[in-house]
């Protein structure tokens, strides 16, 4: 239940991708991602939605989408496959960003398309609940809708990184099943914690 509105969780489609976009943009906010703008993440979250290397799980009520999860079943797959097919789209708009960062961007392809061998191929990407319906559980929801995602595509292991000190975030992937890896730095100098499930 959210603010007294029944929740459901549901797969994403490629209409979902506003209301992800925005999902993002306000409730990850210290990522680089967001720093892209939202064309870019619509772009991105559109692409997860079609693509058969991803998928979007949202959280809705009758007000709307108020969390989400997305997961790649290849991160290096999926990142090239947005290249291929929204690469100069999300590009032109994300340009005045990207001149300004390109070292981050650098960074964040690096990360996503380098496969190092000792992680599972499959990540959890994002996850973001609106302030209306935190601390319900919708995280929860959602993680364990994706985790069951992956089992019906035969996938058996995935990786999350998130922040070190996002002690919420670190036990609702404990709880569900997840277990410190080690850190890592995605860009340099920002220490992540690497979990991996199960």
């Amino acid at each position: 239940m959210t603010g007294g509105r029944p929740s459901r969780v549901r797969t994403g489609t490629p209409g979902d991708a506003p209301a992800v976009a925005a999902l993002h943009t306000e409730h990850l906010p210290e990522g680089f991602l967001v720093t892209l703008g939202p064309r870019f993440l619509r772009r991105l979250y559109a692409r997860a939605a079609r693509s058969p290397r991803a998928f979007l799980v949202v959280a809705e009520d009758d007000a709307g989408v108020h969390g989400f999860l997305a997961v790649a079943e290849d991160t290096g797959r999926f990142y090239r496959d947005f290249l291929v097919r929204d690469g100069v789209a999300a590009g032109l708009a994300a340009a005045p960003n990207v001149a300004r960062s390109p070292r981050r961007v650098w960074e964040t392809l690096r990360y996503g398309m380098g496969g190092d061998d000792d992680l599972p191929r499959a990540e959890v990407l994002a996850v973001a609940v609106s302030g209306r319906a935190r601390g319900r559980g919708v995280g929860r929801e959602l993680v364990a809708a994706g985790l069951g995602e992956l089992g019906r595509r035969g996938v058996r292991a995935a990786r999350v990184v998130t922040a070190v000190d996002n002690d919420p975030a670190l036990r609702m992937y404990e709880d569900a099943g997840f277990r410190r890896h080690r850190t890592t730095e995605v860009h340099a100098g920002v220490a992540q914690q690497v979990l991996v499930w199960p």
